[in-house]
């Protein structure tokens, strides 16, 4: 069943066993620059398989102030499109809170969405971070950005032109979901919450001296170093290798910090 509101065609499906994938376009830094949301819908089947749906679309977001030249080299909106669009105020919610409601929301880099989807639009959906399940569950790949792993894993089903232009937020949404429905049939629904949870586990050393060296090629003293880098995802991943050599005295990464991640 297909109902039409407020300009947008939606169905009519059980929340337990729907997710929205959303990404997002914005005008710049702001906590309102909102210029485009799109979405795809991943789906449980009835033979206990997740696919992606038909369901997907997007929206123009008046973000209320000019879009910045910085960003619009990357998404090629420009004011004129989004002059007479609504507020993000007026229509996040109806997105992100569909008919029928949703299981979870997910995101690739979910904590950038999460920024401006928050709860007073989107309740209390759970996230899903396709980037911190990718680290997870395919940590062998080189790079995890979403258009890599689209040309990397060449997901099943992607339909190449529909995934296009890259950097609109329909287009990613849907390369997004199709790395969403390989990891739920791989994974748990649970497992992936747990993950996304949590700071980004990296397979590799990101930078420095150590650059592409696996943690568990790293001495005790190099680990212990990195615990206390200021970024979150490598105290993360310092950590989990120190704790997996049976290091009781390594300090769990900030919880106030991890928070911000939902």
């Amino acid at each position: 069943m297909l109902i039409e509101s407020s300009g947008i065609l939606s169905k009519t499906v059980d929340h337990a066993s729907r997710i929205r994938v959303v990404d997002l376009e914005t005008a710049g830094n702001g906590p309102n620059d909102v210029c485009e949301i799109g979405w795809q819908d991943v789906v449980l089947g009835h033979d206990g398989g997740w696919r992606v749906d038909d369901e997907r679309g997007s929206l123009l977001i008046n973000p209320g102030r000019p879009i910045s030249p910085e960003t619009m080299a990357i998404h090629h909106i420009v004011d004129a499109e989004v002059a007479t669009a609504p507020f993000w105020k007026e229509i996040a919610s109806s997105v992100l809170r569909p008919e029928g409601g949703v299981i979870a929301l997910a995101a690739h880099r979910a904590s950038f969405e999460q920024r401006y989807c928050t709860p007073r639009f989107a309740g209390g959906a759970a996230w899903i971070c396709t980037w911190k399940c990718a680290l997870r569950l395919w940590p062998e790949l080189p790079r995890f950005s979403n258009q890599m792993l689209r040309y990397l894993r060449m997901p099943e089903g992607l339909v190449h032109t529909i995934g296009l232009p890259a950097h609109r937020a329909m287009p990613d949404a849907y390369v997004t979901a199709h790395h969403l429905r390989d990891m739920l049939n791989e994974s748990t629904f649970e497992q992936l919450v747990k993950w996304s949870s949590e700071p980004g586990l990296l397979p590799r050393v990101p930078s420095g001296p150590a650059r592409g060296k696996s943690w568990d090629r790293l001495d005790i003293a190099a680990l212990q170093a990195f615990a206390c880098d200021r970024d979150a995802d490598v105290r993360f991943s310092a950590e989990t290798e120190l704790r997996r050599r049976g290091d009781a005295d390594v300090k769990v990464a900030d919880e106030a910090e991890q928070g911000t991640l939902l």
